[in-house]
């Protein structure tokens, strides 16, 4: 447990976790909709803070990331939390459930793992790595230190100055894009779409390697035209991005078939005419 970055104190020993726009406003004793970020008399506690619940070496494809350093491993590692509910999370049992074995592990152990492992980038990954910031933040610093690069793979639902501080550590990200607005995003997911753009444009800025994941969700998030619009907004907004297309699969309280593979050959030919490389994810 660490006392937790970005938040305000309040009257009667409440504050406000300022590190997602969700903004939780927590009276002692509570946990935000992260659950992972705790009052703990009057201060902010990081309950996850180094409890692992994976750590793999991966293919760098598997991110998934296709065109930042093609061919190579990573460290994935990732802890428990997350700061979106979505009812067809595809990792329930450590967002949502945390039933998995979790073990503490220091930064620099992770860093030195990698380079014995003779790895050259880190991926934050697995679960939300936004509500593990403090953990990821200091291994990204101490990786960067010793020449290994740092990936995060995320929903992309931070606030901007929390960001803007991580970003010169990060090389790569993926960024997860759930659905079209943000009436559909408080719908599927308690989340909104217009931070997640944000986040896409100030990775952009800060010249981070930049693709995203759409997953496809059958009757939440698989109408073309809307998809349509997504798209184009994205590509007004950041221009040309590396996109995946992904297939769901029935998981956590969501139980429709999976995605129609014909269907998804279709969104990927609606996403070709903004951007120049999209690829189908969950596939054969």
């Amino acid at each position: 447990m660490r006392e937790a970055m970005y938040y305000t104190t309040m009257k009667n020993q409440q504050l406000q976790c300022q590190l997602c726009p969700h903004y939780c406003v927590l009276k002692q004793g509570h946990t935000g909709r992260c659950l992972v970020r705790k009052n703990i008399e009057g201060k902010l506690y990081s309950l996850n803070y180094g409890k692992l619940s994976a750590i793999a070496i991966d293919p760098i494809e598997k991110k998934p990331l296709h065109h930042f350093f093609p061919g190579s491993e990573i460290l994935s590692v990732g802890s428990y939390g997350c700061n979106m509910e979505c009812e067809f999370c595809q990792n329930c049992d450590i967002s949502r459930e945390f039933n998995i074995p979790k073990q503490y592990i220091k930064p620099e152990d992770i860093v030195n793992s990698a380079m014995d492992h003779d790895l050259k980038s880190i991926a934050y990954t697995y679960n939300e790595p936004t509500v593990f910031y403090e953990w990821m933040i200091e291994t990204a610093k101490c990786a960067k230190e010793h020449g290994i690069r740092n990936v995060m793979v995320t929903n992309g639902f931070i606030n901007p100055e929390p960001f803007i501080q991580l970003a010169p550590l990060l090389d790569a990200m993926n960024i997860d894009i759930k659905t079209y607005d943000d009436k559909q995003y408080q719908r599927i997911c308690a989340g909104r779409l217009a931070p997640v753009l944000k986040t896409i444009e100030l990775a952009k800025g800060y010249g981070i390697h930049v693709e995203l994941t759409c997953l496809i969700v059958p009757k939440l998030n698989d109408d073309i035209e809307q998809l349509d619009k997504l798209f184009e907004q994205i590509h007004q907004r950041v221009g040309d991005i590396e996109l995946h297309v992904s297939r769901y699969f029935p998981r956590y309280h969501y139980n429709e078939p999976a995605t129609d593979i014909a269907l998804m050959l279709k969104i990927k030919e609606v996403a070709k005419k903004y951007f120049s490389y999209v690829s189908l994810g969950n596939v054969r």
